[in-house]
């Protein structure tokens, strides 16, 4: 996969607080999607608000931009990142093998998170003004601190000896994501859950799935046609919108 896509614009910058800060700024003014890379964000975050750690050298990136349809069917678009990721990854390896995707938003290899994505929209009335994909991949170094019980974090050299530059890898990752866009336009969401799901982690194993205030245990059955983790529990089948899994 070679080339920069149609359609799609590049924004490398040095440093900056955050991509995604970075995207809601430049929202309003977009003509196309675009890509914003930072070689250093000094207030990078992850998913709940959490600060995300980026070491000189990883891949911190957000996509921005101007979706069309109801905000359920946009954030879809997070299962269309990972997809994007996992093959931007097999390009820069040369291989599939220990890559897998996590449920909702990570990308595992070897069996620990290499990386992590991020949605955040605006809009009114159930539409969307803009969709910011932030993600981050640890190329080169693994962040300092862990939530307790989660994935241990892992880096693309440590686990592969291989060193891909953030510019480089960025190289990679648009025509990717460009690929899996065009079949989310084109068929929907079918093709890409089950895509999804041939690179799912532990699928058909016993995982938890946790919130502030709940926790289920179960067998991961399957993603439903919503992006939801369908668990087979003791107290029977759940659909869960939005949960922390955990092995």
């Amino acid at each position: 996969m070679t080339g920069w896509p149609v359609g799609y614009g590049r924004r490398v910058l040095d440093e900056v607080d955050s991509t995604m800060q970075e995207a809601a700024r430049l929202a309003g003014g977009l003509e196309r999607p675009e890509w914003i890379l930072a070689r250093r964000q000094t207030r990078g975050r992850g998913r709940r608000g959490r600060a995300w750690t980026d070491p000189e050298g990883n891949f911190a990136a957000t996509l921005v931009m101007r979706p069309d349809g109801p905000a359920a069917q946009v954030a879809l678009r997070s299962f269309v990142a990972a997809l994007a990721l996992h093959d931007a990854l097999a390009l820069a390896v040369g291989r599939t093998g220990g890559l897998s995707l996590k449920w909702p938003n990570d990308v595992l290899l070897n069996g620990g998170k290499l990386a992590g994505i991020l949605l955040e929209s605006s809009g009114q009335g159930g539409q969307i003004g803009h969709l910011a994909i932030g993600i981050g991949v640890n190329l080169r170094d693994v962040p300092g601190t862990t939530e307790e019980g989660a994935v241990r974090p892992v880096s693309l050299v440590g686990e592969t000896g291989v060193g891909v530059d953030p510019e480089e890898f960025l190289d990679l990752l648009a025509p990717a994501y460009a690929k899996w866009e065009a079949r989310f336009r084109a068929g929907g969401f079918a093709p890409i859950r089950e895509a999804w799901l041939s690179r799912a982690a532990r699928l058909g194993e016993q995982i938890v799935a946790r919130t502030v205030r709940e926790e289920w245990r179960g067998v991961f059955e399957t993603v439903d046609g919503a992006g939801n983790l369908v668990l087979s529990t003791a107290e029977g089948r759940r659909a869960i919108a939005a949960a922390e899994v955990f092995f």
